[in-house]
């Protein structure tokens, strides 16, 4: 195993929490020549970073408030990672359907008028001309084709299970980002490639009030401290960021965070239903919720439900309840229950504080809060709200921001700047199938394999030609999609300090719904040797583990009172 480099006793910038925008902020500050230090409590991309609906969307429902600032930013922002990422962000398009023509116009125009009314249908008419603006928000950066409507008797045709009272529907593209997790490591990595004297400690927390600028961080495994000193201190905890900033002393009143709870369900005929596309579609309670193929399942989400304290959110048994439900107005036609759920997972939102204010009015839009660490003059920017889709735009900001501070030019933009394995990545079929058979030749697989690779890595995925060397080609027993030198190469080379980071962040095993009690005691023991863990060390990872997965199981769901 590689060993780690020392962490310095000072950065010119100190990033708490590894979220992506957290990990964004590290990758442009890194890029623009600034030393930083990243850390965590848990893993990369641990908290609400890994539980989002995992799509990278313009945000049409941002219409319905008037946030046309943030539409047209989230629709360029879309568009930019289908070009930077496209390893992991692909094209998914999408059916909005309704079950009248004029539902929602006068709430529509009342809000124009500066009353909010709140709007709980959406007919034919309103979606168009919502459609219609989300197209001309998305020309400045074109990627994806115009929308398009469906008819009745076209709606029909193509999706006969839907419920029988829906008439029309508007098709538009968005994007989905297939490996979420994964996206935002190597988003850590090109940071860190960027700039050797940024550093990452996963597992490390701020430990108590600072001792003058002094600042002194544990590791949350070992037990081992380090005091260290900044110029300046972003804290990107995203629903945590009070929580965090009251650890140093701060008082702060910046987050009211909202849960979000998703389904993993297996049903072969729910997912022939959706013809591969997604459902975004109105439920009876005006909420919005979606249903589209992912990994082989479908992933229905989500909740919106005000959320004080982070560290107790889970997929409650109501929640459950209420995603199936929604599946089953939409699709009455096909049969789901509790039984073909094999994921739940659920994150906190970290919108800005609205007291008394609806969470689904409260804004998606991001802002950075501003305070100084206790008797010094050491700036601490809060990173506020933010999302997927939007990350690159609020790490710019973030970074602006920091830069000015420090009294240093930008040196780049990361505007049309690849990512990771998105990085010289092939452009159309014909390139495409040339880079496999590169790939194959290379790594001295079967194009088959070499194909599930490029899928899994993008062009990082020739980086593993030694780990594949001799036996480390040889599938894993317990699931031969994998195999044994690829494992080993993502503990030695991405940062893998628990089993919990490769099964459940590095992987899509998790997510696939293939990860079983045999894969789990497989993989531990290729991570117990290639990170040196003794026999007692590798066995607390997989109660560990195991004990993670048990979290996400539908059958450990409970009332949202247990929560309390």
């Amino acid at each position: 195993m590689a060993k780690t480099p020392s962490l310095k006793q000072h950065y010119s910038v100190l990033i708490i929490g590894a979220g992506i925008n957290g990990c964004g902020t590290f990758r442009d500050l890194s890029l623009q020549g600034v030393d930083c230090l990243l850390i965590d409590k848990g893993d990369i991309c641990q908290g609400a970073s890994a539980a989002p609906s995992r799509l990278i969307h313009g945000g049409i429902k941002y219409l319905e408030t008037r946030e046309f600032r943030l539409v047209k930013e989230s629709a360029m922002e879309r568009n930019r990672l289908l070009r930077n990422a496209p390893h992991y962000v692909k094209a998914l398009e999408t059916v909005f359907p309704s079950r009248s023509w004029f539902a929602g116009l006068v709430p529509a125009a009342l809000g124009f008028l500066g009353f909010n009314p709140p709007i709980r249908k959406r007919g034919a008419i309103l979606i168009e001309l919502g459609l219609r603006i989300y197209d001309f928000y998305s020309r400045k950066v074109q990627v994806l084709p115009d929308h398009y409507s469906m008819n009745t008797a076209r709606l029909r045709q193509e999706y006969p299970a839907l419920a029988p009272d829906l008439m029309a529907a508007g098709v538009y593209c968005e994007g989905r980002v297939s490996h979420a997790e994964r996206l935002g490591m190597e988003l850590v990595q090109d940071g860190l490639a960027a700039n050797p004297a940024s550093a990452l400690r996963t597992y490390m927390a701020v430990d108590g009030r600072p001792n003058g600028k002094v600042l002194t961080l544990k590791d949350q495994i070992s037990g081992e401290t380090h005091a260290v000193t900044a110029d300046v201190v972003i804290n990107a905890g995203g629903a945590w960021i009070d929580k965090v900033n009251a650890g140093m002393g701060i008082n702060s009143q910046h987050m009211g965070g909202s849960k979000g709870a998703h389904l993993i369900v297996k049903n072969a005929a729910l997912y022939e239903a959706l013809k591969g596309r997604m459902l975004y579609f109105g439920t009876s309670d005006g909420r919005f919720n979606l249903i589209y193929p992912f990994f082989g399942n479908v992933l229905v989400g989500s909740t919106d439900i005000p959320c004080k304290d982070p560290d107790l959110a889970h997929c409650s048994t109501e929640e459950a309840d209420y995603l199936l439900d929604a599946v089953r107005q939409i699709l009455p036609g096909v049969p789901v229950s509790r039984d073909d759920v094999v994921l739940t997972y659920c994150g906190v939102r970290p919108l800005p504080r609205a007291e008394g204010k609806d969470i689904g009015a409260v804004t998606r839009d991001h802002a950075i809060g501003q305070n100084k660490l206790p008797g010094t003059d050491i700036p601490v920017l809060s990173l506020i709200g933010g999302k997927w889709t939007t990350h690159r735009a609020f790490s710019e900001q973030t970074a602006d921001a920091v830069l000015a501070l420090l009294n240093k030019p930008r040196k780049l933009s990361t505007e049309d700047m690849a990512i990771g394995g998105g990085r010289n990545y092939p452009k159309g079929d014909a390139a495409r199938t040339d880079f496999i058979a590169r790939l194959a030749k290379e790594l001295a697989v079967p194009t088959q394999q070499a194909t599930i690779l490029f899928e899994r890595y993008g062009t990082t995925a020739l980086a593993l030609k030694d780990a594949l060397s001799g036996t480390g080609s040889t599938p894993l027993a317990s699931l031969p999609s994998y195999c044994v030198g690829e494992i080993a190469w993502i503990c030695e080379n991405e940062q893998v300090r628990r089993l919990a980071d490769l099964v459940l962040r590095r992987t899509v095993i998790t997510m696939e719904g293939l990860l079983t009690s045999d894969v789990i005691s497989e993989t531990a023991e290729i991570a117990a040797k290639t990170l040196g863990w003794d026999a007692k060390h590798k066995q607390a990872e997989i109660a560990f583990a195991e004990a993670e997965m048990a979290k996400r199981s539908i059958r450990n769901t409970r009332p949202e009172k247990a929560a309390a």
